[in-house]
């Protein structure tokens, strides 16, 4: 599983490519939309700001999976949202809006969940090495 200190890099890495090339490139990673979404840490209150991919969308509402790997730990991003779901999503470099945040019924995940390991067979392996189930989140615009 990936550290704290390989997600960060990572994360600093592609936030660096975003700046470098003026926002022309890193609006998509693996063969799927990249946005940036900001939670607020549930601890210190501050905006914590994480790059993400999206291997699903539903009209308006974008689709992340909280996997982090597979470890059985869940990222620090969802644990921020599911205390208070309100976040800013910038998708595939679009100006920041606000959006809530939800995770997805058990019949909604039943339904997406497929149509993502589908597509992006890693997640599949990525839920093969946990016992926890990975949530599926729904980021939902505010009407």
């Amino acid at each position: 599983m990936p550290s704290d200190m390989q997600l960060k890099t990572m994360n600093f890495v592609h936030h660096l490519l975003l700046k470098a090339s003026f926002g022309k490139f890193g609006w998509t990673a693996g063969n799927m939309p990249a946005l940036e979404l900001t939670t607020t840490g549930r601890k210190s209150g501050l905006p914590r700001t994480v790059m993400l991919t999206s291997p699903h969308q539903i009209d308006d509402v974008i689709v992340i999976i909280a996997s982090r790997g597979g470890d059985d730990t869940h990222p620090a991003w969802f644990v921020n949202l599911r205390d208070n779901p309100a976040v800013q999503v910038s998708y595939m470099g679009a100006p920041k809006v606000t959006m809530n945040a939800r995770l997805a019924t058990p019949e909604e995940r039943a339904e997406i969940w497929p149509q993502v390991t589908k597509k992006f067979a890693r997640y599949g392996g990525y839920q093969s090495k946990t016992e926890r189930v990975i949530p599926v989140v729904l980021l939902e615009p505010i009407k």
